[in-house]
């Protein structure tokens, strides 16, 4: 019996995270799942891999903790059997801020969360690889290229995730591919309305906004791609070709 590939994703259970963990598990791969607390577990979606296959491995723990990250790694091995062949790191923390109200605790929390952990994640991922090639994909955001001033300390962390695709990706060869996916506007929230929504459409060069399916695809590419590792791909309907005067949830209305 042929052993499935072994996916560990950080913020796995919904949003993008979700939509990874579905293409993957529809692609043949198994998930490790992780999630800041225990209660984001959802049985039905779990259910939902497990009818496409995929044996589902739950994780929880605090990525803001310098010590987790390793620790994350020893849990997946013991629940899985095995350590995985595959680490996305989706989990981020966005909080809003300005250059006005930017604050060390604040630049600190983000920094620890959307680039330390995943940084900390990828040598540990390497590190229980042992012989076998392996692959990272960092989640970024389409503002690394034309950043706005809205969510300065989020922004600035995932410029400095950015920064480090191509290092780590020549640090840990020929052993590690490392990539990125850079998402622009997709899965609105309780703050925009629909015709919000249709009026951000037609700010974009495309005239559309991307679907959380066109970042999993993405992914799954990077993935399985071994010719290719440095690179970030923008699924962002050209977003990241403009220069926007301000975050998108103050823009349309």
């Amino acid at each position: 019996m042929t052993v499935r590939p072994l996916a560990l994703v950080t913020g796995g259970w919904r949003r993008i995270g979700g939509a990874i963990a579905r293409k993957l598990a529809s692609e043949g791969w198994d998930l490790a799942l992780h999630a800041h607390h225990a209660g984001t577990f959802d049985a039905e979606f779990k259910a939902q891999l497990e009818w496409l296959g995929a044996a589902v491995f739950p994780l929880s723990g605090d990525l803001e903790d310098p010590a987790y990250p390793p620790q994350l790694l020893t849990d997946v091995t013991a629940a899985a059997g095995r350590s995985p062949d595959l680490l996305i790191n989706c989990a981020s923390l966005f909080h809003d801020d300005r250059v006005e109200t930017i604050t060390s605790a604040e630049l600190e929390q983000h920094f620890r969360v959307n680039v330390f952990a995943p940084l900390l994640l990828t040598r540990a991922f390497a590190e229980a690889l042992s012989e076998r090639e392996g692959s990272v994909v960092n989640i970024l955001d389409q503002r690394v290229m034309n950043p706005v001033p809205d969510q300065i300390s989020y922004t600035i962390s995932k410029q400095a995730l950015h920064a480090s695709v191509r290092t780590m990706s020549r640090a840990m060869a020929p052993k590690v591919r490392v990539n990125g996916v850079a998402p622009g506007l997709i899965l609105p929230t309780a703050d925009y309305d629909a015709e919000q929504w249709r009026r951000l459409e037609e700010v974009m060069p495309l005239k559309r906004l991307p679907g959380a399916d066109e970042i999993a695809d993405a992914v799954h590419y990077l993935a399985t791609a071994k010719s290719v590792t440095g690179q970030t791909l923008f699924v962002d309907a050209g977003a990241s070709l403009e220069s926007y005067p301000r975050d998108f949830v103050y823009m349309g209305k």
